[in-house]
């Protein structure tokens, strides 16, 4: 470490405020990711004390080091095997026996520590009145009282903090366990003191995990050259207890702990909490009734759910638009090759798709950072747990889901607020089967084109209600077969009510923002990479038509009309040489130009657009009456133009549309036909699948130029008669690829946030398969059994 720099790990039960201590001590210095091999989150950050760099280390917030829950295991396992200089214990002054558990644990692995007396304002105000100076003398550990949020005794928690490591010392914690534990304790002892030169854990604690049978530890000494006479011993000693106390020794030592630290607990507290109603109850009367707690919680989520998704639109929207006039920037400035076609289509759109989220990550994590710091999150959990344990989930998995809705990524990411790992495991498992805001312009597509009005809305709710039902089967089914085991029972603390901090709330954004650019988007830009490589390639590509020898002779044709039918009219040689002529088409487009990108957005008939239409003509007519003699000949020129570059387009949408076709990706399409004839779709559907991968709205633009269209939306009519008009589509196979849409493998976004949050390449493979082959089974059975019906 050096003498200049003192590591620092920060350990507390979950809402003591250990969060709140480490970003006030650390602010923006710190360091977010995963600790080797495993989904717990690390949390580092530097501080500069004084003439000491302080390295500060969060550990997961955790009730003891039984090691019967991941994070427990990576607490413990950290402090004995990194041996930080110093643990510095959060407690919470309010809560102060169930705190000291861990506090006891901590100390009986004789590692240097200074204890926090945090919220002690709170305490207070609660009537609790702690002699934290006999405290301090009792655990042999120095005791600070500190209020996180006010940054109140901080400095002195770090002085303490930098003693203590400096001393490289614990005064010794001793918990006298009976008669009966110490003896075996005893006899444990000096068989691992044979072993002392190998063994990385103190004797005594070594004993004691050994009698409560801590697997973790079992494995490790029996690794030792005397480690299966220790294990038998251990054994043996446990049998022996079993008999004492009637009961699992790993409970009986438990009932000790928690015995010796309600003695201690009785000796410090000088005065207990008053039987007044404090403020958190009395909210709780409302937030968590059983008549008002549900529709006040659907009421919280549905403001949080509009304004991820709301608010967001806008800077959605901002970040489109800077991403396409990037593009526009780079095939203005870049030779024309397939660098360009890479840089455009693979590495700005791709990374473009995943930067566009980034206002949803943010807000989404603005609502819950609020929620969790405030203690309402653990609320929410109490409310819908009992409804969500019907289905195989925990009560928190409701959130995350209901976020889904509008989009997967934000609600995979959501899924964090969960703290056992198989139900944080299935939720991630179903969340992609609600139906995100990317599959609705595929809807809205097919339903326009192959449904009236009067069944559309019923078609769309379906399709909603098919993911419902699905993910609460699928739910199911995962912890019946794959994560079996009892349901997690709901034990929560319920934190009292806080206001939270704005530096809280701000890392919270930072740090998972950051997180979601960093990892998903290194991602998706080398799977878009190669998604446009399976698009563009081969390149030698074999037409049935000559299609530039036919675009070179579209031009030709046009620029002789306008040599006929403009130019010796006006007894010039070519329209660029009047340079009124050309003043005036250039007005004249420009006017077009603008009436176009205005009424983009406007329906038919509607009085926004009559009004913009009005304008239009309005502008022209003075043109044509500054004009009268060369007007005519402008709007006759654009006309000649217009159709022109129609036929042109035309040309070049076939062109792509059969370059598409015998790319990489079409044969493809091609070779996963036989597989998707069964559904009732063609290799063109496949090509679209296959393109969704990256984003389920793609399918939209790649139907589009497969059917030689061009730039279309789900509101393209000429797409949407192209679609009618192709044999192959009728509404029960459009329904079909809606259902296929619906289910099948999330998007590259999901995917490769799935991947961040599990810590592994598996589950994202795992997701993809198994929502594929439940896609294709659905689908199936959707289209056979309508076909059989006579649809």
């Amino acid at each position: 470490m050096g003498n200049t720099q003192v590591s620092i790990a920060l350990a507390g039960n979950p809402n003591s405020g250990k969060t709140t201590i480490f970003n006030s001590v650390t602010g923006a210095r710190q360091h977010v990711g995963n600790y080797p091999g495993v989904t717990v989150e690390k949390r580092e950050g530097i501080r500069r004390f004084k003439d000491k760099e302080l390295l500060v280390v969060d550990l997961p917030g955790t009730y003891s080091l039984t090691a019967h829950a991941l994070d427990e295991l990576v607490a413990r396992n950290f402090i004995i095997q990194d041996k930080p200089d110093v643990i510095v214990d959060i407690l919470d002054a309010g809560n102060l026996e169930r705190n000291l558990y861990l506090a006891v644990q901590l100390l009986e692995l004789e590692r240097p520590m200074v204890v926090a007396l945090n919220m002690a304002d709170v305490a207070e105000d609660m009537g609790i009145k702690i002699n934290d100076s006999l405290l301090s003398q009792k655990l042999g550990a120095p005791v600070i009282r500190t209020v996180g949020n006010r940054h109140t005794g901080l400095d002195d928690l770090l002085d303490a903090a930098v003693q203590a490591a400096a001393e490289k010392s614990q005064k010794p914690f001793f918990v006298n366990y009976g008669p009966e534990v110490e003896g075996k304790i005893s006899e444990l002892s000096a068989l691992l003191e044979q072993e002392r030169h190998n063994l990385r854990y103190p004797q005594r604690w070594l004993a004691l995990k050994l009698l409560e049978n801590d697997s973790d530890i079992c494995k490790s000494v029996q690794e030792l050259p005397g480690g299966a006479q220790i294990i038998k011993a251990a054994s043996a000693a446990r049998e022996s207890l079993q008999e004492v106390f009637g009961t699992d020794p790993e409970i009986a030592i438990a009932n000790l702990r928690y015995q010796a630290v309600g003695e201690l607990c009785e000796e410090v507290i000088l005065a207990g909490r008053s039987g007044l109603l404090t403020t958190s109850d009395k909210i709780d009367r409302v937030l968590t009734n059983r008549l008002f707690g549900l529709p006040v919680f659907l009421g919280l989520m549905w403001l949080l759910f509009n304004m991820v998704f709301t608010l967001g639109e806008y800077p959605m929207g901002w970040i489109e638009t800077g991403m396409g006039k990037l593009g526009e920037y780079a095939a203005l400035y870049m030779p024309d090759g397939d660098l360009k076609s890479l840089v455009i289509d693979g590495i700005i759109g791709g990374v473009g798709g995943v930067i566009v989220f980034l206002p949803n990550i943010i807000l989404l994590f603005l609502g819950i950072a609020i929620l969790e710091d405030s203690g309402y999150m653990a609320r929410a959990a109490f409310i819908m747990d009992r409804i969500m344990r019907a289905v195989g989930l925990h009560g928190k998995s409701f959130i995350p889901m209901l976020l889904g809705f509008g989009c997967s990524v934000p609600a995979v990411m959501g899924t964090r607020t969960l703290e056992n790992p198989r139900d944080r495991l299935v939720t991630i498992l179903v969340t992609p089967l609600m139906s995100c805001g990317a599959r609705l312009p595929v809807y809205t597509l097919l339903i326009a084109a192959f449904f009236n009005e009067a069944v559309a809305g019923t078609v769309l709710f379906s399709i909603y209600l098919i993911g419902i039902v699905l993910a609460i089967v699928m739910a199911r089914i995962f912890r019946t077969v794959l994560f079996k085991g009892d349901p997690e029972p709901f034990v929560m603390e319920l934190p009292p009510y806080r206001v939270p901090t704005i530096q809280s709330i701000l890392m919270h954004m930072w740090e998972r923002s950051m997180l979601y650019l960093k990892k998903a988007g290194t991602i998706i830009l080398a799977v878009s990479i190669l998604i446009w490589f399976m698009v563009s390639y081969p390149s030698d590509v074999e037409y049935s038509k000559d299609y530039q020898g036919m675009i070179a002779q579209a031009e030709a044709g046009f620029s002789q009309q306008v040599e006929e039918q403009v130019a010796k009219p006006l007894q010039i040689g070519a329209v660029e040489d009047n340079e009124e002529l050309q003043t005036l088409i250039a007005s004249m487009t420009a006017i077009n130009e603008e009436f176009d990108a205005a009424a983009e957005e406007l329906e038919e008939g509607s009085e926004e657009l009559a009004a913009l239409t009005a304008t239009k003509e309005t502008d022209l007519k003075q043109l044509e009456e500054a004009n009268p003699e060369l007007y005519p000949m402008g709007e006759l020129y654009l006309e000649l133009r217009g159709a022109a570059d129609e036929e042109i387009t035309a040309l070049e949408q076939a062109e792509a549309g059969e370059k598409l076709a015998q790319s990489y990706a079409g044969r493809m399409g091609h070779a996963i036909e036989p597989l998707i004839k069964p559904l009732g779709l063609d290799w063109r559907a496949g090509i679209g699948l296959i393109a969704a991968f990256t984003a389920k709205e793609v399918l939209v633009s790649t139907m589009g130029t497969i059917y030689s269209l061009g730039a279309v939306d789900e509101g393209s009519v000429e797409l949407q008669k192209a679609l009618v008009e192709d044999s192959n589509f009728t509404p029960l196979s459009a329904y079909t690829l809606m259902v296929f849409v619906l289910i099948y493998a999330p998007c590259l976004a999901v995917q490769a946030v799935i991947k961040r949050e599990t810590n592994s390449w598996k589950w994202p493979l795992f997701s993809l398969v198994y929502s594929t082959i439940l896609a294709w089974i659905v689908a199936f059975a959707v289209y056979q059994i309508g076909t059989f019906l006579g649809y």
